[in-house]
């Protein structure tokens, strides 16, 4: 199973340097699993960027067409876990608790990432 974060989603609607790469887990909808924090980041970052609504609309669909995995008490429980084992904000650390419960890979250009168990890093080009 895969999860792509913010930064992936948003790199692969904005078609920017790295898109190909994310294309791979993001394509593979049998294996995709979409945290819904990533679906509040990903609205508020385009909407901020004062995308078309098409684009904004598009983007929201095509990731609520995958397995939206929204925050559980267990889960809520390792993203706190987290916060003390490693400096991530909030939504990182909700990602990558929905990611481990699922035993998926996230995949991520975020550099915080970066060394993570279970963490596809791909730097920013």
């Amino acid at each position: 199973m895969n999860v792509v974060d913010s930064s992936g989603c948003l790199e692969y609607f904005a078609k920017g340097p790295n898109a190909a790469t994310f294309a791979t887990p993001i394509r593979d909808r049998a294996r995709l699993l979409v945290p819904s924090i990533v679906i509040l980041e990903v609205r508020r970052r385009l909407l901020q960027q004062e995308q078309p609504g098409e684009l904004v609309d598009e983007a929201i669909a095509s990731m609520r067409r995958n397995g939206v995995i929204d925050l559980d008490f267990a889960m809520a429980v390792s993203a706190a876990d987290l916060g003390v084992e490693c400096e991530l904000s909030l939504a990182d650390r909700v990602i990558l608790a929905t990611a481990r419960a699922q035993g998926a890979t996230l995949w991520t250009q975020d550099a915080d990432f970066e060394g993570l168990a279970d963490v596809k890093f791909v730097p920013r080009r």
